[in-house]
């Protein structure tokens, strides 16, 4: 991608009104755009971060034997009567009328929904256990949102289900569940404090929280050394059992042909969140250090003199090659000064930078930064596509 194609609005002010030093580097990297409180449009940048994330999500649910579905976002109020979650989360859930007089509303969460989905198509053990999720987006009337994405109205989550015939084997996929989380985190570069919670207003008597510190984290936990430190719930798992299956008369007949109802297990993780959680741990005060897992981009590729035929033609050279061998590439073309270019490959913090300049040039070489350790390697202009992909695939 050419940056002199791409839409990428990046500001050098800190957006007045902004206390989270994640919401000011979204806003300034040209991640996000704020449609008014608590409301974000994702810009190309942040898409494609979403994007990433979502991947990783997905290669892993899809390992841990979930499939996946997507469900509707207006809800019929009625299905929420029946549990009595329309009481509990009546402060969140943003509620209308359809033109036929009907009570709907927007998906806070969708147990109620995937529980009358499954009990559709599940009459007999012989179909348990199963496991479904999706990625969609939620809403919630929030009283005061806050840090940008991270307490929004509206905001991307990934849910999933599961339905057995026993607790043995709910608890057997509570721990494939349990270790897919683990790995999710680990390729988004997080290493959360994994912590036994209560389960609320979601039911059930086991749940588990995954926890990032970061100083702007609404959930305190303590971690290894016993020092009680700020988070962001980013995760949680919940072994739910039959509080949605009985309420909603989800059954299925067992070997002696008896009704049972289907014991649940629910898992979240808060996709958009994630992306402010991120930024959070891997930053400075330039800009965002994006681990490579989740990078917009792998490789940024930076011309000092967009003017110099020379300095463009190696720049294009590296673009091709490195496009060819599947690195996600942005080339920063514009016709600015070093400074502005600098500051901007700073802010948006790609995990590597190749910059070339005729100074350099004249002597055969370019240079590689690394924007996580701010290493700089000077290296032969003809083996800076080796190195890199060395880098990055390394």
């Amino acid at each position: 991608m050419k940056w002199s194609s791409y839409f990428l609005p990046t500001i050098k002010e800190v957006p007045v009104g902004t206390e989270a030093v994640s919401h000011q580097l979204l806003l300034r990297a040209g991640l996000v755009h704020m449609l008014t409180s608590g409301v974000y449009s994702y810009l190309p940048l942040g898409w494609r971060v979403l994007g990433k994330i979502q991947n990783i999500i997905r290669e892993e649910m899809n390992a841990a034997g979930a499939n996946e579905l997507l469900m509707p976002a207006i809800l019929p109020l009625e299905i929420w009567q029946k549990t009595g979650r329309d009481k509990t989360l009546e402060e969140v859930m943003i509620r209308f009328k359809n033109k036929k007089g009907a009570s709907m509303c927007l998906g806070p969460t969708h147990e109620e929904i995937i529980t009358d989905l499954v009990k559709s198509f599940i009459q007999s053990y012989r179909q348990l256990p199963v496991t479904l999720y999706q990625i969609q987006t939620k809403f919630r009337d929030e009283t005061r949102p806050r840090f940008g994405v991270v307490r929004a109205c509206e905001f991307i989550m990934k849910d999933a289900y599961s339905f057995h015939t026993n607790n043995d084997d709910l608890k057997k996929k509570y721990d494939v569940m349990y270790g897919a989380y683990q790995k999710i985190f680990a390729r988004c570069g997080l290493q959360p404090i994994i912590s036994e919670a209560d389960s609320g207003a979601m039911g059930g008597r086991v749940s588990h929280e995954f926890l990032v510190p970061a100083p702007i984290g609404e959930d305190k936990v303590k971690d290894t050394d016993g020092v009680e430190r700020p988070c962001i719930e980013v995760g949680h798992i919940f072994q739910l059992g039959t509080k949605y299956s009985e309420a909603l008369g989800a059954v299925y007949l067992d070997e002696q042909g008896k009704q049972q109802p289907m014991i649940m297990g629910c898992y979240g993780i808060g996709v958009s969140r994630l992306i402010a959680t991120i930024i959070e741990v891997h930053h400075d005060e330039k800009g965002i250090k994006w681990p490579s897992g989740v990078a917009p981009f792998d490789v940024e590729i930076l011309p000092l003199q967009v003017t110099d035929p020379e300095v463009m033609k190696i720049a294009q050279q590296y673009y091709d090659e490195l496009t060819k061998q599947h690195i996600d590439v942005l080339m920063d073309d514009r016709d600015e000064t070093a400074g502005r270019k600098f500051n901007d490959a700073d802010l948006i913090g790609l995990p590597y930078r190749i910059i070339i300049g005729k100074r350099g040039l004249a002597e055969g070489n370019v240079e590689i930064k690394n924007r996580a350790t701010l290493a700089v390697e000077v290296v032969p202009k003809d083996n800076a596509v080796e190195r890199v992909l060395a880098l990055t695939k390394g």
